[in-house]
């Protein structure tokens, strides 16, 4: 047979080693185990402490596992190549590369059998379903309290019943020693497994479902032939699940490195392996010696435990542990969990041509765009870059390639610039929540260390600037680029996948600038001028001559059914008709869309009936042309944030004296008797809430109403409501406490405490 698992992938005739389609995962007979080993391991030592070096016979054993060194067997009689798969005739270990000793297993034969913990706890526990016992029974006998009768011949004891050691004593008296057969441990229910005929259980099992009448009953035999059927299916055997030699994983899986001091670091399998071997070879001495029953059953046990600690510690009993009270990382814990083997090592890996840095924002960049450090793009793309200098002929080695590279020439940026030309490249951050938590852009080489990001993609990463970081990948194959251009990139992912909205919304200052941009003058003025084109408007802005929020005359350009030119004539501010150009041309999108004081809310309408009636193209121009001029105006209109601007109403002082009498009345009820503790509460939580609600409504009111209007027509609106009601930051309830009164406060368990705190931030 075969003497390694791994080397059936090495045969060319059989799948190559690196392409595979699944991987079955299936009950390992005592033979697979035996066929996967190189050689038993009798020893707990693992290295010599003076030579550091392996043990014969012990858990780093170089004849079983294989040598420490390339081409080097343990004494040092054969050493080179030309030796290889030579078995040295003194130390018995072959000359092969000591990469070998990740992949060769090992051995233990255990002096008796124990099972295998995860079919015993797992729930539904396997063992206890296939030999029709409730778990709690199972362990009984597995952990040597009760003896089974595993045959009861012509007894009136059944088959799989549990007695105790007098009950055993007294049986054996009535019936005779050999009249019927009992044991304990897991050689008992190996034997109770082994005997167990599959067809003649599952042909009964089936007969019996009519006839059963209970539910749980019914549940139970069903899961029962389910777990027969699937042996029967598989070929496995149920006596596998019970282990007569443990496996033992490669050396180099289970490391034991030297530290400074003379001191080892291990892991802890090998510790949990050591405890294994020490009891195995003690119950082996022991059975040796012909020790008392109860030692032997002790001993056996304890192996038991052991072997437990092994595959799962701490699933059942107490936890193995180690220095400082550290539970030992059993098997299950290496594979299970976020910071196991599949989570941490197959499903998250650290990949190649991919770098990480800071963000800034970009807010000259397109929406297609990112910004891309140059020392990072020149790391991510070198080998492109090289492929591209050889084809230029500025370098025909990989060595004057490299040098070219290091001395950062300008041929050097010049090829690095036409590399990354119309090369898309993924961003994305974590944690990615949706699937617009990684996208494609194409790179702008910047200047700096931080990667520069579109404002407006902000949103679906969740991204802000206070010191977030995004991981770049490149896509290398023209496939791979392929699907990021076509899938990924950012023009192409406007909606959000979750309502359909568009997810590509401005925020923030370009809010806040639109909102500023917006603002009309709703009174009657006459217009201060008639403007024939956009061109006209910002001559007479750059003038002086009108501002933003002067009523002008102007024309809205559009089309017709027919997809002429059509001019429409409107009244409004200028700042509207500046909107109103970075428009798209569209029959359906009307002057009325942007005629109008436009918060965040207006603005998303906006982007999505463009979107629904221009298409993808036009909602990408009209997002990058708005986001230019929101922030263009936003730094124009100097919005500032004061003290000042946050002005406490004047109706606050009378309205809480008002609500202090209205409580004074009830507490006078209370005392009168005339209502209970719990209505005199309700009222004053009532009347203070109300309290508090109006001076928030008054405090709105003045801040809102607080609004000049010059000579020139220039509007200034409240700064802090400016920013509350067009949605760029900030809410009302904020607001609430900072200039009105911060109201009722709750307690940590939820209720709330009868007085308010009246004064404001």
């Amino acid at each position: 047979m075969e003497k390694n698992l791994t080397r059936n992938f090495d045969n060319q005739n059989l799948v190559p080693e690196n392409n595979f389609n699944s991987i079955k995962i299936t009950l390992a007979s005592p033979e697979k185990i035996k066929s996967w080993s190189y050689g038993e391991i009798k020893k707990p030592e693992t290295i010599n402490y003076r030579t550091f070096r392996p043990e014969k016979d012990g858990l780093f054993c170089s004849r079983i596992f294989g040598p420490v060194k390339d081409y080097e067997c343990l004494c040092g009689k054969y050493k080179r190549m030309k030796f290889r798969g030579i078995i040295c005739e003194k130390c018995g270990v072959e000359v092969t590369k000591s990469n070998v000793r990740r992949e060769r297993m090992g051995h233990i034969d255990l002096a008796c059998p124990v099972a295998h913990i995860w079919f015993l706890k797992s729930l539904p526990s396997r063992i206890s379903l296939a030999v029709d016992m409730k778990l709690k029974e199972i362990e009984k006998v597995l952990y040597f309290e009760s003896f089974i009768v595993v045959e009861p011949g012509l007894t009136t004891l059944k088959k799989g019943q549990l007695l105790s050691e007098e009950a055993l004593t007294k049986a054996q008296d009535e019936f005779g020693e050999d009249a019927f057969n009992a044991g304990i441990g897991a050689e008992a229910v190996r034997e109770i497994l082994i005997n167990l005929d599959l067809k003649k259980e599952q042909k009964r099992l089936r007969d019996s479902l009519s006839s059963i009448k209970s539910k749980v009953t019914e549940e139970r035999t069903i899961k029962r032939l389910k777990l027969i059927e699937s042996f029967i299916s598989s070929g496995n055997k149920p006596e596998w699940m019970i282990l007569t030699s443990v496996p033992v994983i490669p050396p180099e899986l289970r490391p034991l490195v030297p530290l400074d001091g003379g001191r080892f670091a291990t892991s802890d399998l090998n510790d949990l392996y050591r405890r294994v071997i020490n009891r195995n070879n003690r119950l082996k001495r022991l059975l040796d010696l012909k020790a008392p029953d109860i030692i032997v059953r002790n001993e056996k046990r304890m192996l038991q435990e052991s072997v437990d600690a092994l595959f799962d510690n701490g699933r059942r009993g107490r936890v193995i542990t180690g220095t400082g009270k550290r539970p030992l990382k059993s098997l299950a814990e290496m594979l299970k969990g976020k910071q196991g083997r599949f989570r941490q090592n197959l499903l998250g890996k650290r990949v190649d041509y991919s770098g990480r840095s800071v963000i800034v924002v970009g807010p000259e960049l397109k929406l297609h765009q990112c910004g891309l450090p140059k020392k990072m793009a020149l790391e991510l793309f070198k080998p492109f870059l090289y492929a591209r200098l050889d084809k230029l002929g500025l370098a025909t080695t990989i060595k004057q390639a490299k040098r070219l590279v290091e001395k950062e020439k300008s041929e050097v940026w010049d090829s690095l610039e036409h590399i990354i030309r119309e090369h898309p490249i993924l961003l994305n951050r974590a944690p990615t929540l949706h699937r617009l938590g990684v996208q494609a852009f194409e790179a702008k080489l910047i200047e700096g260390n931080a990667i520069e990001l579109h404002p407006l993609v902000c949103a679906a990463f969740n991204a802000d600037f206070d010191g977030d970081q995004m991981a770049v990948h490149i896509p290398l194959s023209l496939e791979a680029q392929l699907e990021a251009r076509v899938l990924m990139m950012s023009t192409n992912n406007i909606l959000s996948p979750s309502n359909g909205k568009p997810i590509i919304v401005p925020s923030q200052d370009i809010v806040l600038g639109i909102y500023y941009l917006s603002q009309g003058d709703e009174n009657d003025k006459k217009p201060k001028g008639i403007f024939s084109s956009v061109e006209e408007i910002e001559q007479a802005l750059e003038n002086k001559s009108i501002s933003l929020h002067s009523k002008i005359v102007s024309i809205f350009a559009t089309i017709n059914e027919d997809g002429s030119s059509k001019f429409e004539k409107y009244t409004s501010t200028a700042g509207r008709f500046l909107l109103a150009n970075v428009l798209p041309k569209n029959k359906n999108i009307k002057f009325s869309l942007v005629n109008r004081l436009l918060t965040k809310k207006n603005v998303s309408e906006v982007i999505d009936i463009i979107f629904r009636y221009c298409g993808q193209k036009e909602t990408v121009i009209f997002c990058d042309r708005i986001k230019t001029l929101g922030f263009k105006h936003a730094f124009k209109a100097g919005i500032s944030f004061g003290k000042d601007d946050l002005l406490i109403p004047k109706t606050k002082e009378g309205l809480i004296n008002n609500t202090k009498k209205q409580i004074e009345e009830y507490e006078k009820q209370y005392s009168d008797g005339l209502i209970t503790r719990g209505e005199k509460y309700n009222k004053v939580v009532d009347v203070w809430s109300k309290c508090t609600d109006t001076v928030a409504n008054e405090m709105m009111k003045e801040i809102s109403s607080a609004e000049k209007i010059y000579e020139d027509d220039r509007i200034e609106t409240n700064s802090v409501y400016m920013m509350a009601d067009s949605g760029a930051r900030g809410s009302q309830a904020q607001m609430k406490q900072l200039a009105g009164m911060r109201g009722l406060i709750a307690k940590p368990s939820g209720e709330i405490i009868e007085t308010p705190i009246i004064s404001n931030f």
